[in-house]
C-alpha cells in the first residue's frame, strides 16, 4: 500500500489492518520521510512492514517542461517554513546533472534556491558523481524563488495555454474539456501537448490572435480534403493511406480547440474580462488607484469570486507595497461581510506570506519625506553635528530605509523596465518583447531578471534590483566546466522555479530563446496560476 507523502493528508493507513497482516509493505511516495516512520512506530507496526520509496521526483510534461507536481510546495514552505521538499529538490537536481553532465554556471535568488543549491552541491560533493570529466549538456541553470516574484503570478493570464489553464485547469500535463467544448453528451482528456500539433502553434500566442489562426487552420483543412474531388483511383488510394488519418486527427484537435475558444470567450465575457484587465494594467502602472479600489470593493459587493477577489486585493497591496490602514480595513472587512467570517484565517495566511499587508502608520511616502526633511532641518540647525556623526547609521538611514520599503515594486519595474513606453497601440499580431504575455502592460518581474543575467553573465549591476527584492542571490561559475562546454549547450539554459511557475511565464521566456538564440528547459515544483496561489493561502475549501 502507497503512504501519503504529506503526513497531514486524510488518508492514513489503516494501523489495525498492518496489525494483521504480518510482513506487509509501505510505499513512500517521493521520500521516506523520518516523521513517517515515527508514526508507524507510535502505533506499533514499525516492525511489522517492510519500507520503500519510490522516487519519481521528476515527470516530463512536454519536450521542454518538467514538473514535480508537488503543489503543497507553496504553502508548505512559503507560508509553513516546512523545509521538508528542499531535500527533493536537491535530489532532482542532482539526477539531471548526472544524466546532462554538470552545470558550468549557476544563478539563483531566494533563500529557497540558496538552500537547495547548497543541499544539491553537498550532494555532488558526497557521491563519486559521474559527471567528473563530461562535458556539459546544459551551459546555465537558474534557481528562482515564488516570493521574489509574486506579482507575475497574481496576473491575469491572456496566452492560450496559460488561459487554458485558467478556464479549465492544466493537471499534470492534460486536460477535461466538458460538454460545452466537445458538442456532446460526454467530457473529453486531452494531453496538452507538443505533439498536438494545432496547440503547439497557438499555445504561446495572445488569445486575441488565436481565433485568426484557427480559421485559417480550418479552410487549409477544407482545402486539402477538397483535393480528393479530381482524383483518380491510385491517387484516391494513397490518399486514404496516407494523408486521411492525419487530416481526421487534425480535425478532431482542431474542433476542440475551437470549442475551448468558444467556451473561453463565453466565461470571460461574462466576468467583464476587458474591464478585469484594464484594473489590472492601472495597478501595474500605478494609475488611477482610487478607482481600482472601487472596482475591487465592486467585485466584492457583488460576490463574483472569493478568490479572483482575493487576488485583486493582494495585487493591489503589492503593487503599492502594503495598503494603507483605512483601505486594509474597509477591504477586509467587506470581504468577511460578502464571504463570511469564516475567511478571516485567510487574511492572517496572507498576511504572513506577504501577499495582503497593511503599511505601517509612518510607512506612507508623504510622512517618510516629511520625516527625512525634519531630521536634515534639525542636524543643519545643530552646530554640534560632525563627520563622524553624519557616516554613523542613525534615525536619517532608518528613514531613507523606510522610504526604500515604501517603493519597492515601482522602483523595481522602473529599473528594469518592466513596464513598456510604446508609441501608438501595442501589436500583439508581431510582439517586440515578452510584455506580449500581458497585452503589452507587464514584462514577467522573472524573465526580465533572467535575461539580464544572461546578457551580463553575473549579478552584477542589478545590487540595487536584488536589495529591493529583499532577497540574496548567488552566482557560481565554473570556467574549467565552460571551457568544456560546447557553444551549443551553453545556449541551453534550465531554469528552476521553486513554488511554482506560471505558463505567462514559460511563454515570455520562450519568445526570450526565439530572439536571443537560446532554449530553455523549465524545472517546476509545480504549475501555478492566481487561482491555485490564493487557494493554497484560503482556509476555506471550494
Amino acid at each position: 500500500m502507497a503512504f501519503p507523502h504529506r503526513l497531514d493528508a486524510p488518508e492514513l493507513p489503516d494501523f489495525s489492518m498492518l496489525k494483521r497482516l504480518a510482513r506487509d509493505q509501505l510505499i513512500y511516495l517521493l521520500e521516506q520521510f523520518y516523521a513517517c516512520e515515527m508514526v508507524l512506530e507510535e502505533e506499533g507496526v514499525y516492525g511489522d512492514v517492510s519500507c520503500d520509496e519510490w522516487a519519481f521526483s521528476l515527470l516530463p510534461l512536454d519536450v521542454d517542461l518538467l514538473s514535480m507536481e508537488l503543489p503543497e510546495f507553496f504553502r508548505d514552505y512559503f507560508l509553513e517554513g516546512d523545509q521538508r521538499w528542499i531535500n527533493t529538490v536537491a535530489q532532482a537536481l542532482h539526477l539531471l546533472s548526472t544524466l546532462y553532465g554538470p552545470f558550468p554556471n549557476c544563478y539563483g535568488i531566494g533563500r529557497c534556491a540558496k538552500m537547495s543549491y547548497d543541499l544539491w552541491r553537498k550532494l555532488e560533493e558526497e557521491e563519486d558523481s559521474e559527471t567528473k570529466g563530461r562535458r556539459p549538456e546544459i551551459g546555465h541553470i537558474f534557481l528562482l524563488d515564488r516570493d521574489m516574484d509574486f506579482v507575475t503570478a497574481l496576473c491575469s493570464q491572456v496566452v492560450y495555454e496559460g488561459l487554458v489553464d485558467d478556464t479549465f485547469r492544466i493537471k499534470c500535463g492534460s486536460v477535461d474539456f466538458g460538454p460545452e467544448v466537445t458538442s456532446s453528451d460526454k467530457s473529453l482528456k486531452v494531453l496538452l501537448n507538443a505533439e498536438d500539433k494545432v496547440f503547439n502553434e497557438i499555445r504561446n500566442e495572445h488569445f486575441s490572435n488565436v481565433f485568426g489562426f484557427l480559421s485559417q487552420k480550418a479552410r487549409n483543412l477544407q482545402a486539402q480534403y477538397d483535393r480528393r474531388r479530381g482524383m483518380d483511383i491510385k491517387q484516391m488510394k494513397n490518399f486514404v493511406s496516407q494523408e486521411l488519418k492525419g487530416l481526421k486527427q487534425e480535425h478532431r484537435l482542431l474542433s476542440l480547440h475551437i470549442g475551448a475558444c468558444e467556451s473561453i470567450m463565453k466565461k470571460k465575457t461574462k466576468q467583464d474580462f476587458q474591464e478585469l484587465i484594464k484594473t489590472e494594467h492601472a495597478l501595474l502602472e500605478g494609475f488611477n488607484i482610487r478607482e481600482s479600489t472601487s472596482y475591487i470593493e465592486e467585485h466584492i459587493d457583488r460576490q463574483v469570486s472569493p478568490i479572483e477577489s482575493l487576488r485583486l486585493m493582494c495585487l493591489l497591496s503589492i503593487t503599492e507595497n502594503g495598503l494603507i490602514p483605512k483601505d486594509y480595513r474597509s477591504l477586509k472587512t467587506q470581504y468577511l461581510q460578502s464571504y463570511g467570517p469564516e475567511h478571516l484565517l485567510t487574511f492572517s495566511n496572507l498576511r504572513r506570506a506577504g501577499l495582503l499587508t497593511e503599511q505601517a502608520p509612518g510607512d506612507t511616502l508623504t510622512a517618510v519625506e516629511n520625516k527625512v526633511s525634519k531630521l536634515v532641518t534639525d542636524k543643519a540647525a545643530d552646530t554640534r553635528w560632525n563627520l563622524a556623526q553624519i557616516s554613523s547609521p542613525g534615525k536619517i538611514t532608518d528613514a531613507f530605509s523606510s522610504l526604500a520599503k515604501r517603493s519597492n515594486f515601482r522602483a523595481i519595474s522602473k529599473k528594469l523596465n518592466l513596464i513598456p513606453r510604446v508609441d501608438g497601440e501595442y501589436d500583439l499580431k508581431v510582439p517586440r518583447d515578452m510584455a506580449y504575455v500581458f497585452s503589452g502592460a507587464y514584462v514577467p518581474l522573472s524573465c526580465r531578471i533572467i535575461e539580464q543575467v544572461l546578457e551580463r553573465r553575473s549579478w552584477q549591476g542589478l545590487d540595487e534590483v536584488v536589495r529591493l527584492l529583499n532577497c540574496s542571490e548567488f552566482a557560481f561559475t565554473d570556467m574549467a566546466k565552460e571551457d568544456k562546454a560546447s557553444s551549443e549547450s551553453l545556449r541551453l539554459i534550465l531554469v528552476v522555479f521553486l513554488g511554482g511557475c506560471t505558463f505567462s511565464e514559460i511563454s515570455a521566456l520562450r519568445f526570450l530563446g526565439r530572439e536571443k538564440g537560446y532554449r530553455f528547459i523549465f524545472l517546476t515544483t509545480a504549475i501555478t496560476n492566481s487561482a491555485r496561489l490564493m487557494e493554497a493561502m484560503s482556509e476555506v475549501k471550494a
